[in-house]
């Protein structure tokens, strides 16, 4: 079997962590690094240097937000309370070790080190409204101050010709969200805040082999229409206004449909933006 290149292991770490779905086996919190490299095909050593790498990825990006004062200003208004627990929820968009949400929290380190803030990543590659709903519950019970929803991208991929089903439909989409919803208010204390999926660069989302998912700026738009629907008065980015409509290139990956590095740093700064600024919330 062929060795993959340091390439190829770094691809696959960034956006796929079993450790997640692992935790909820018996024996689950046990799972250390010495379990996981061998997923990959690497060892323990270079599992970890690729996960520090991708860490201080991240934490420059925070740093060089933080290089601007009234930026600065914001993330000191954001409306965490110390010991909060602040959990984001989405797609591979969030999964990413180097997604606005790891951003997020070297942000809260550098300026809010005291604080205790505990941020979690449960974002989950490839997940979807209903994948989302599916384990919704389980967040829950971790009993979370704050949730930050960025999902609906997968949900309008569309696997096969005729282009006549996507994984789920805008009227599933929208009933899965209103569930997400109305199951935080119902059942946790937890200040909702959403994001809209951001648009992708469609001649490379279509563009693609026989057989693999496609992605169109129009869907796209629509599942954008519904998050914005059912975030209703809570905080919400748009991340259309952010990366334009068609996106600026530099924003997202050669496949069209990730964010870069770039993309990620301009997602967390609208967030923050958009949160500090939301009336009657102060820390």
């Amino acid at each position: 079997m062929r060795q993959p290149s340091r390439a190829e292991i770094e691809g696959a770490m960034q956006y796929h962590h079993p450790e997640k779905t692992l935790a909820t086996l018996p024996g689950g919190p046990k799972i250390g690094d010495e379990n996981l490299a061998p997923f990959f095909g690497t060892d323990v050593r270079t599992y970890r240097e690729i996960k520090a790498t991708f860490a201080e990825r991240a934490r420059q990006c925070a740093r060089e937000l933080l290089q601007d004062a009234r930026f600065t200003a914001l993330v000191d208004r954001l409306p965490f309370e110390p010991g909060s627990t602040v959990v984001g929820l989405g797609d591979s968009v969030t999964d990413d070790y180097q997604s606005w949400l790891e951003i997020l929290r070297h942000l809260l380190a550098e300026r809010r080190p005291e604080s205790g803030i505990e941020v979690v990543n449960a974002g989950i590659s490839g997940d979807t409204t209903s994948g989302l709903l599916g384990r919704f519950l389980d967040v829950l019970e971790g009993d979370p101050d704050w949730m930050i929803i960025l999902i609906g991208t997968n949900d309008v991929a569309f696997v096969r010709e005729p282009l006549t089903k996507s994984l789920v439909s805008p009227q599933e989409a929208r009933g899965n969200l209103l569930a997400l919803r109305d199951l935080a208010g119902a059942l946790s204390d937890a200040h909702l805040v959403w994001m809209t999926p951001p648009p992708a660069i469609e001649e490379r989302t279509t563009d693609v082999p026989a057989g693999q998912p496609i992605w169109r700026n129009a869907d796209l738009a629509e599942a954008a229409r519904l998050v914005r629907e059912v975030a209703g008065e809570d905080p919400l980015a748009d991340l259309w206004e952010v990366f334009g409509n068609p996106p600026e290139s530099g924003f997202l990956f050669p496949d069209g449909l990730h964010p870069s590095l770039a993309g990620q740093k301009e997602i967390c700064a609208a967030f923050v933006e958009r949160l500090a600024a939301a009336p009657g919330r102060s820390p």
